[in-house]
């Protein structure tokens, strides 16, 4: 009579996970140390084809309880407790446990262009008693106001975006202080765009002086990029003028390739090649990157981060919760050189502020600029099809640099009538909270933003189009056919051809387009 058999006991299961991972170790018919089953049942492969497991080696000592069959008999090790072996022991546990990420290709995939100190050069670009001196562009000729560029001359000696004129006359007592001129900046920017166009498609236009584009195919080898790269600086130089020097980067994303042309100015190229990435960086700060900005860097400190080695040796999961939001992650491939897709992104709203003289930060002269404000912003909403539900009046007061704000809803609408009747119904909060501060109302900048915009394609005509003009009800119909009629005049004619309401000139009738960082007014805006 048989002697009675036991159940095997259970696999550990690290062998279980372990024998997951090996593919295709029974249908080879080769024993294996992970093969456990197989060293009480016979090889798949036949028995002339089966090359003994160890674990079925025979030992002389048989195990207690352990039944023989046959000639075969064998000492089961699965039915002995067994050590738990560690994974620096078994090597394919250990591959398990350090999984290898594995990037998609990484070409060389884009060209980013940024021209150095682009405001002053192309002033001495238009005036060559400028070329060689130390130059800064202001909005205004005020050494209260700030320089929104400076040359290459003048950063030699300390002197940069947002310097006060009067510190930069203190720096430098050659400094040479010209006004600005958006209207000429903006001409030199076509031109510059014609020229790339020349040699590659511009895919993105990022601001004024920065442009970005894709490279394709035949262009994506290191060779070939820097070769592109220095035939374009070469025709800017030619073609737009010899003042105009740019800095390129070349990387395998967006991001990156702004990152290399940061790295040298003036005239610089620098190449970031995916197998340098990301070590290539580890020596940069991290508020170098575009997106990390004080409250950013403080956050990621928060969670061990102080530099861009530390972020990258992360896990991209624990990255991302450490950056925080839906697509945290995203810089981490970024940085390991992955060319996401772009974010689509939207106009929101369309505004204009404005630095107020200090002899114009009274009550009146700010009403006055607020309202030119509110009609600019209402002529680019209807040349771009939106219409506006939200009015913000906005400003920053003299004595403290305090922001004050305040925000009244509209009719969907594009009528620069209504739009100032409701920018007079928001000024009296403004003149009651100047006139209570100590030095009464003093109002160093004021700005009009039209929010919650939407497109009016498929709109409906007016019902009451068709009425008597001196109807009551068709006067909406009425001032949107005057506010279109007056942006063609002052297109033909020239800008304030037509105003509604007094310019008392001065400087009020100087409040023109601006160029902001990511925003580069149409030409047509200097008619406005």
């Amino acid at each position: 009579m048989p002697a009675p058999t036991r159940p095997f006991p259970p696999m550990p299961a690290d062998a279980i996970g372990a024998a997951r991972a090996v593919q295709g170790c029974r249908e080879s018919g080769v024993g294996c140390q992970l093969c456990q089953p197989s060293a009480h049942q016979p090889s798949r492969a036949g028995a002339e084809n089966a090359i003994p497991c160890q674990l079925r080696q025979p030992t002389p000592p048989q195990a207690a309880g352990c039944q023989p069959s046959g000639d075969d008999a064998v000492s089961c090790q699965l039915r002995q407790p067994a050590p738990r072996r560690s994974a620096a022991e078994n090597p394919v546990s250990r591959q398990r446990c350090q999984p290898t990420l594995v990037f998609p290709p990484r070409p060389l995939s884009w060209l980013f262009l940024d021209l150095n100190s682009y405001f002053a050069s192309v002033e001495q670009q238009l005036d060559p008693a400028l070329r060689g001196r130390p130059v800064i562009v202001a909005p205004v000729d005020a050494d209260t106001t700030v320089a929104i560029a400076a040359s290459v001359e003048a950063k030699r000696y300390g002197i940069s975006t947002g310097t006060p004129v009067w510190e930069a006359k203190q720096k430098c007592r050659d400094i040479v202080v010209t006004p600005a001129r958006h209207d000429r900046y903006v001409e030199f920017h076509h031109k510059i765009l014609d020229e790339i166009w020349r040699h590659v498609p511009v895919t993105h236009v990022c601001s004024i002086d920065e442009v970005a584009c894709r490279l394709m195919d035949n262009e994506n080898s290191v060779e070939a990029a820097v070769a592109l790269a220095h035939r374009i600086k070469a025709g800017i130089r030619a073609h737009v003028g010899e003042c105009l020097t740019s800095s390129v980067g070349i990387a395998p994303n967006r991001l990156l390739a702004k990152l290399a042309s940061d790295l040298q100015k003036p005239d610089g190229l620098v190449v970031f090649a995916a197998e340098e990435l990301p070590q290539r960086l580890f020596d940069l700060k991290l508020r170098d990157i575009a997106g990390i900005g004080e409250k950013m860097e403080r956050r990621l400190a928060r969670d061990g981060i102080l530099d861009i080695r530390q972020y990258c040796e992360r896990r991209p999961r624990d990255a991302g919760s450490a950056w925080g939001g839906a697509n945290g992650d995203r810089l981490w491939y970024q940085l390991h050189g992955v060319d996401l897709p772009e974010k689509p992104t939207q106009s929101r709203t369309i505004g204009h502020s404005h630095v107020l003289s200090p002899r114009q930060r009274g009550l009146e002269p700010t009403r006055l600029t607020a309202r030119r404000l509110a009609l600019k912003a209402a002529s680019r909403l209807r040349r771009k099809g939106y219409r506006s539900r939200l009015l913000v009046l906005h400003g920053k007061f003299e004595d403290d640099k305090s922001n004050w704000r305040a925000a009244i809803k509209l009719p969907a609408t594009q009528d620069s009538f209504v739009i100032l009747a409701a920018l007079n119904s928001l000024f009296p909060r403004l003149a009651a909270a100047g006139r209570a501060r100590t030095g009464g109302f003093r109002l160093r900048m004021v700005g009009v933003t039209l929010a919650e915009i939407e497109s009016v394609e498929g709109e409906q005509g007016s019902l009451f189009g068709a009425l008597d003009p001196d109807d009551p009800l068709a006067r909406e119909t009425r001032t949107l056919a005057l506010s279109r009629a007056m942006d063609r005049l002052n297109e033909k004619f020239g800008r304030h051809a037509v105003s509604v309401g007094p310019m008392n000139g001065g400087r009020l009738d100087r409040v023109g387009a601006r160029i902001a960082f990511g925003r580069i007014p149409e030409l047509s805006e200097f008619h406005e």
